[in-house]
């Protein structure tokens, strides 16, 4: 089928966000309240927050704010992967904190298995699938690199298994694919949404004060406390979490290690039984690619295929717009890449295609800090990989604004910063320089120019 066609009838939002089990809003916050503890975001990291300080102290006054619906921008646009990895993979990691890494990853996969118990303690329903994730190889000169994951993981102890082409399409029947690495245990497939949905009930239920359509406005100190300023109210609080991704941050110094960055996905009609056969797919695993501009794509509970990744879209002066969700440039590209992928869905339609923004550091995983006298706290930069490594991030600002020496806190992936970008207007030159270097190495089997090795010298870069 031509793309355009495939893409005809697919409504322009995000699929997850367009069902009938969408929650009414909670009402806004009208007048001054007080609280403890004031967390500004309703995405994965100010859901995550919220819900674990009342864990750890039922008493604790939380209140959670959130400018428009709880799970609205990323935590309800992503393709919903949920890994354990808490560096952007392993090899990231591995660059970045050699000495750290073995503790990092079992850091990780404790998360992981902490997420899967609270959401079973809480009876959130998600569709959470620990099903893996299938790393494969679409050109010959990724193949290495998969040999290198499986080796690196072993000496960590975790066990990755390497497919050949005939084993990897036995999994998922893909005449693209050259070979590929299954991590079993690693990933579990969610319905970011209904995640979302799930925690904010769980957070009121155990009395979080949640206003949403309250965006918050400004911040400074009052005394002793942080006064939260918003549109027909104020918040005055001991402490605050701030989980606001990619939007403009209330802290100032956020904006020189934090860009923007624009994802695009698809999502099909549900596979007929017959076609989906036909490919395999039993065992239901997320699947990437391994180029620099990957494709990351999954199966929902209904067997809708979700596609997403390749392109990612900086907008010169790092705006953030309603208009940029959409781009009909990258569907047309996507749609393309699916059937060149799955030649057997010749037919099938698209019914939802959208965007969304990403908060990305130039390490690529999120990076921590304090303020105002460790009277607040911030994590940012997931970069694409928070739906797991957010709880992780909520567990830190609230060692943090605690005042806390754990395992977490004595990182030196928290306790040091990314590499700030450059201001602008060099950052947008940067950028694109960086984004064309990186289509540049995926035509030409790999290899990287002069400009990237040197970022990769300085242990910087850009990805989604």
């Amino acid at each position: 089928m031509v793309p355009s066609k495939a893409l005809a009838d697919a409504e322009r939002r995000p699929y997850w966000l367009d069902r009938p089990l969408a929650p009414e809003p909670l009402p806004p916050l009208t007048g001054d309240a007080t609280a403890d503890l004031a967390v500004v975001g309703g995405g994965f990291t100010g859901l995550w927050t919220a819900l674990m300080a009342k864990e750890r102290d039922p008493s604790l006054d939380v209140v959670l704010l959130e400018g428009r619906a709880v799970g609205w921008a990323a935590s309800g646009r992503n393709g919903g992967f949920c890994a354990a990895s808490l560096t952007h993979g392993l090899g990231n990691g591995r660059d970045r904190w050699p000495a750290e890494i073995a503790t990092l990853e079992r850091l990780g996969r404790e998360n992981l298995d902490e997420i899967e118990r609270t959401l079973s303690r809480h009876g959130v329903d998600c569709s959470f699938e620990r099903t893996g994730e299938l790393r494969v190889a679409t050109e010959e000169w990724q193949l290495p690199g998969l040999d290198e994951d499986v080796s690196a993981a072993a000496s960590l102890g975790v066990r990755l298994e390497r497919l050949d082409r005939e084993r990897v399409r036995a999994e998922i029947d893909s005449p693209t694919y050259l070979g590929g690495v299954w991590d079993r245990d690693g990933v579990a497939m969610v319905d970011p949404a209904r995640l979302a949905w799930g925690l904010r009930d769980v957070c009121v239920r155990l009395g979080v004060r949640v206003f949403e359509h309250t965006p918050v406005r400004s911040l400074h100190e009052d005394g002793p406390a942080l006064e939260l300023g918003t549109p027909k109210g104020r918040v005055r609080a001991g402490r605050v979490a701030l989980g606001t991704g990619a939007f403009p941050p209330l802290l100032r110094r956020l904006r020189h290690f934090l860009v923007p960055v624009y994802d695009y996905a698809l999502m099909t009609e549900p596979v007929p039984d017959g076609l989906l056969a036909e490919i395999g797919w039993r065992n239901r695993q997320g699947v990437g690619d391994s180029a620099n501009r990957f494709h990351y794509y999954r199966l929902t509970d209904d067997n809708r295929i979700l596609w997403g990744g390749y392109d990612a879209v900086y907008h010169n002066g790092g705006l953030v717009r309603p208009e940029y969700d959409q781009r009909d440039a990258t569907f047309e590209k996507l749609a393309t890449h699916f059937f060149e992928t799955f030649p057997q869905l010749h037919g099938l339609r698209f019914t939802h295609r959208w965007g969304g923004v990403i908060d990305t550091c130039s390490r690529f995983s999120a990076f921590f800090g304090t303020a105002y006298g460790s009277r607040l706290a911030y994590a940012a930069g997931y970069t694409g990989l928070g739906v797991g490594a957010t709880r992780f991030g909520a567990n830190v600002m609230l060692d943090l604004l605690q005042g806390r020496l754990t395992e977490r806190t004595e990182l030196e992936m928290v306790r040091h910063k990314p590499m700030p970008f450059p201001p602008e207007p060099v950052r947008s030159g940067v950028i694109q320089l960086t984004r064309w270097a990186i289509a540049r190495a995926d035509e030409h089997e790999g290899r990287r120019n002069a400009w990237l090795r040197t970022l990769d010298a300085f242990g910087v870069g850009f990805d989604s």
